[in-house]
C-alpha cells in the first residue's frame, strides 16, 4: 500500500512538472488611432489579464486611421502576421465580411445565451452586423457634435447658454466671429479623411448614399445638394478656412475658432488641449431636416480573426470584456465616445453618475436616438469611393468648384466604382 502511495505521489509530481498551473493563451490584438485609444487599450487589457491570468494580451503595431487599419488587415489576412483580434471602423466591417476574413460571431452569441443581460441589446448588436451577420461587437461608438468657444460666441453677440440650433444660425454667428478679426476664424467642419462628416450633413437632411438595391448613387439627390450647399456656405458666409485636420484642431484649441464640428470621440483630447484657455462648451449638431434627419454612428467594433479553437474562446472573452460595461466605462471618459453597452450607461457602478458630473459629454449621449449605421459601400472599392467623395468636398471648401458640380462629379465617379451584378 505504501509503495502504491509513493507511486501515486511521484506521478502527481511528474504531472505538475509537465503541466503548467495555467495553460497560457496569447492573443495578438490590433487597433487603430493610438492617439485616441492607446491609454484605453492599455487599461482594458491590464484589467482583463488580471481577471484572466491564463490569457495574455499583446498588441500589434496600431494603425494611424481606420482606413490604414482595414488595409493592414486585408494585407495580412491568411498570413502568420494576421492578428487574432482587430478593432475595425464600423463602415469597413462589410469589407471583412465580403472577403470572409472575420469570424461569424453569431454562433458564439447564440451559445452565450441572453446577451441583453450583459448590456448587449439587439440595437447595440446590430451596430456591428452586416446583413444580419454578427461580424463584431461595437466597441467605441460616436456621433458628430458641435464644440464651441463660449468666449468668442459672447464677443460676437451670441448667447453661449443658447447655442445655434440650425445651420443658418451657425453660419450667421460664424460670420460674426470671423468679423472679430485678430486672426480668428468662424468655423472648422471636419470634412477631411473620410465620408463620415459628409454623412452627418447628408443623413441630417434625410438622405442616403445609394439606392435601396445599391445599384445607383443617391447622395447627389435633393438631400445631398442641401448638404453640400451647407458646406459651401460654411466657407463663404461662416468664415471657415481650408484647414487640414491637425491645423483645425490646433486652431480651435488655441482659441482661434468659434465652432468646431467633429466626432464626440475627440472630446477628451479637446478638453486637455484647451485647458483653461477659454470656456469650452458642446451642443448637438444641427440637422438640416429636424424631423427626418439622422446622424452616422462612427467608431469601431472588436472583430475576431483567429480560427484556432482555443484562441477563439479566449478572444470571445476579451471581445465581450472590451465591448462590455467595464470597457465602456473606460472608453467614454477616456475619449468622449458614447456608451455602446446599456449596463454601462445605466449602472452607477460604471457611468450612471458620470454624465451628471461631466456636462460636456452630454451632447453625444443626447443624440443617440437619431444614430444610424455609418454606411459601408459594397464591393472592393470602398476606400477609393470614400477618397473620391473627400476629394470633391475639398473642391467645395477651396472654392475651385461649385457645390453641385463637385457633387455630380463625385456621383459619376462613384457610380463607376460600384460592383456590377
Amino acid at each position: 500500500m505504501k509503495h502504491i502511495t509513493q507511486l501515486l505521489a511521484a506521478a502527481a509530481v511528474s504531472m505538475a512538472i509537465a503541466l503548467p498551473a495555467h495553460a497560457e493563451t496569447t492573443l495578438t490584438v490590433h487597433y487603430p488611432m493610438p492617439g485616441f485609444f492607446k491609454d484605453v487599450m492599455d487599461t482594458i487589457s491590464k484589467k482583463f489579464m488580471a481577471e484572466n491570468p491564463d490569457i495574455k494580451i499583446q498588441f500589434a503595431s496600431p494603425s494611424a486611421t481606420y482606413e490604414e487599419g482595414i488595409q493592414t488587415i486585408l494585407r495580412q489576412a491568411g498570413t502568420s502576421e494576421m492578428p487574432d483580434i482587430t478593432f475595425i471602423g464600423l463602415n469597413r466591417l462589410r469589407m471583412l465580411d465580403e472577403r470572409d476574413v472575420a469570424v461569424d460571431l453569431g454562433p458564439l452569441v447564440k451559445k452565450d445565451g441572453n446577451m441583453a443581460e450583459q448590456g448587449f441589446s439587439d440595437t447595440i448588436l446590430k451596430l456591428a452586423q452586416v446583413k444580419g451577420k454578427q461580424v463584431g461587437l461595437a466597441f467605441a461608438t460616436s456621433n458628430p457634435i458641435m464644440y464651441y468657444n463660449a468666449d468668442l460666441v459672447k464677443a460676437a453677440g451670441g448667447n453661449p447658454d443658447n447655442p445655434p440650433k440650425t445651420w443658418d444660425e451657425v453660419i450667421a454667428l460664424g460670420g460674426k466671429i470671423k468679423a472679430l478679426g485678430n486672426g480668428v476664424d468662424g468655423i472648422d467642419f471636419r470634412w477631411q479623411g473620410d465620408d463620415w462628416m459628409f454623412s452627418a450633413l447628408l443623413f441630417g437632411a434625410g438622405g442616403k448614399m445609394l439606392s435601396d438595391d445599391e445599384s445607383k448613387v443617391a447622395f447627389n439627390g435633393p438631400e445631398g445638394q442641401k448638404a453640400v450647399e451647407v458646406l459651401h456656405r460654411l466657407v463663404t458666409e461662416g468664415g471657415m478656412p481650408v484647414f487640414t485636420k491637425p491645423a483645425g484642431e490646433q486652431a480651435f484649441a488655441a482659441g482661434k475658432v468659434g465652432f468646431e464640428f467633429q466626432t464626440t470621440g475627440a472630446l477628451r483630447n479637446t478638453i486637455k488641449n484647451v485647458g483653461d484657455k477659454f470656456d469650452l462648451r458642446t451642443a448637438k449638431i444641427p440637422l438640416i431636416d429636424p424631423v427626418n434627419g439622422r446622424l452616422p454612428t462612427g467608431g469601431n467594433a472588436v472583430v475576431i480573426l483567429t480560427h484556432d479553437a482555443a484562441k477563439q474562446d479566449a478572444a470571445w472573452k476579451f471581445a465581450k470584456f472590451a465591448a462590455g460595461p467595464y470597457g465602456a466605462s473606460v472608453v467614454v471618459p477616456g475619449t468622449g465616445y458614447v456608451p455602446n453597452n446599456e449596463l454601462a450607461a445605466k449602472s452607477a457602478d460604471y457611468l450612471g453618475d458620470f454624465y451628471k458630473q461631466n456636462p460636456l459629454f452630454q451632447a453625444g449621449l443626447s443624440q443617440m436616438p437619431v444614430m444610424i449605421p455609418w454606411y459601408a459601400f459594397p464591393g472592393s472599392n470602398g476606400v477609393k469611393v470614400t477618397q473620391t467623395i473627400v476629394d470633391n468636398l475639398s473642391r467645395i471648401v477651396d472654392q475651385s468648384a461649385e457645390p453641385k458640380e463637385a457633387l455630380d462629379d463625385a456621383a459619376a465617379d462613384v457610380e463607376g466604382m460600384l460592383p456590377r451584378s
